[in-house]
């Protein structure tokens, strides 16, 4: 990856930045290795938004990047898509639902598949994160696909995971299930206007406050929001600035860069794995279990980057 300086102003390089982004989406672990940025001198603020399909992620997120336009920062947009079983590529949905503010020229709006990956994330995305951040974003948006295991994976890569749910739609139970409520530092029931928000709010309600606290515990923020009436747009902008405002004095920022190193690594490995089966098929697969353990073991092998 080519370290790239940064603009002396607020718009966006897209076209180059565009790029950069399609050539880490096609490279191989080899080829990622090679030219490897594993930190950034410039680290934007990470916000991701998980939640079930057709819960208002998208609508919420053009919302939100709006805030943060409105405030003067260049702010991107890294949307996970369901990959197309044709194409193998990303649907670009996202993109089609952000159309309110994709014109705006300090705003960035990347859809990219979700690939071999199945934490709601892309199998690159530390490589797709650390990139953006080269070309000084103040602010970065991660969306995932569905909700899945992601509180292993997105908390990971981000400062504030927001959960999007919707009224009475069984998503705070597979949310639980998933444990994805107890990674979520901001929780919204979106589609408020709907019948069922305010019991939906109760429950929550009733959740979150049986969980244990200590006073250096961050308190989970239950919001109500509508794209129809606008409510709780503003209250979500403002949460988040609140919670930014709390890492800064309760995270352990060096503990942060460790587990984003340890994900980033797990991710390239995977992928590498995943390379060396797909190279190999059948010779590989034929064989005993130990034998084929051994063997790709022996094929995943360090690159040279001298």
């Amino acid at each position: 990856m080519t370290q790239r300086p940064l603009a002396g102003n607020n718009v966006i390089d897209r076209r180059g930045l565009g790029r950069m982004l399609s050539r880490i989406m096609n490279a191989s672990v080899d080829e990622a290795l090679i030219g490897l940025v594993d930190s950034s001198d410039r680290t934007a603020r990470r916000v991701g938004f998980t939640g079930a399909p057709g819960a208002g992620k998208s609508t919420l997120i053009s919302r939100y990047a709006k805030g943060c336009l409105e405030q003067g920062n260049k702010t991107g947009i890294l949307a996970i898509d369901p990959t197309s079983p044709v194409s193998g590529g990303a649907l670009l949905g996202d993109r089609i639902r952000m159309d309110a503010v994709a014109d705006d020229a300090r705003l960035f709006i990347r859809s990219v598949p979700s690939r071999n990956a199945h934490d709601g994330l892309c199998d690159n995305a530390p490589d797709l994160l650390l990139a953006m951040e080269q070309f000084g974003f103040d602010d970065i948006v991660l969306e995932t696909v569905g909700v899945g295991q992601v509180e292993y994976s997105v908390k990971t890569l981000v400062d504030t995971l927001v959960l999007v749910l919707m009224p009475e739609s069984g998503d705070a139970i597979q949310a639980m299930k998933a444990g994805i409520l107890e990674s979520a530092d901001i929780i919204v029931i979106n589609k408020a206007d709907l019948p069922g928000a305010e019991r939906s709010h109760a429950e929550i309600s009733v959740i979150l406050g049986h969980r244990p606290r200590t006073a250096d515990t961050w308190s989970t923020q239950l919001i109500m929001a509508s794209d129809i009436d606008g409510r709780g747009i503003g209250q979500l902008s403002d949460t988040i600035i609140q919670h930014r405002a709390w890492l800064s004095t309760h995270r352990d920022h060096d503990d942060m860069r460790r587990k984003r190193r340890a994900y980033h690594l797990h991710s390239l490995i995977a992928r590498r794995v995943h390379e060396v089966m797909h190279q190999m098929g059948d010779d590989i697969i034929n064989q005993d279990l130990v034998g084929a353990f051994r063997q790709l073991a022996s094929l995943v092998a360090p690159v040279d980057r001298g």
